[in-house]
């Protein structure tokens, strides 16, 4: 995997107080920027950490399904309308949204540490960003490829 340094990334981490002391914000953006950078994709990326409650109001509201979920990404619109950017202007990707209980849960279930299954979560909802879906099958094995590959970098290398 050849990750290059030259790509401009940001990633800004929220995180609801409930889970300040359970998470590192300094891993989450080193998660997000992997995969940013494996893409070779610049851009602007937020990752927020909620609960059940507040994943679920989004996904209530923007997605009509009314129940709480892992990871939502929202991505920004592809069209700027009749406004042009700077070509030194680095776009914003979007948002990524992460139910840290539903982490817990589903780390619980694996039997491993809630840290790995956020990452997961983090690097599903960034591809999911940079255009991945798994509504067909062969979309799934390309992102499910990428992710296990963008997985296998972060865990061996750290």
């Amino acid at each position: 995997m050849n990750e290059k340094v030259n790509v401009e990334v940001n990633v800004e981490i929220q995180v609801a107080p409930a889970f300040i002391d359970l998470v590192s914000e300094d891993r989450l953006r080193r998660v997000a920027e992997t995969v940013l950078r494996y893409e070779e994709e610049p851009g602007d990326v937020t990752v927020v950490i909620t609960d059940d409650e507040g994943i679920q109001e989004l996904n209530r509201d923007f997605l009509g399904i009314d129940e709480p979920t892992d990871v939502l990404s929202f991505g920004t619109e592809k069209e700027s309308g009749p406004f042009v950017a700077s070509p030194e202007t680095i776009k914003y990707l979007g948002d990524v949204i992460v139910s840290y209980p539903r982490a817990e849960e589903q780390a619980g279930e694996q039997d491993y540490p809630v840290q790995r299954e956020l990452d997961l979560l983090v690097v599903h909802g960034v591809l999911h960003l940079l255009g991945y879906d798994h509504a067909e099958e062969e979309e799934k094995v390309h992102m499910w490829t990428r992710q296990d590959d963008i997985l296998t970098k972060l865990w061996v290398g750290s």
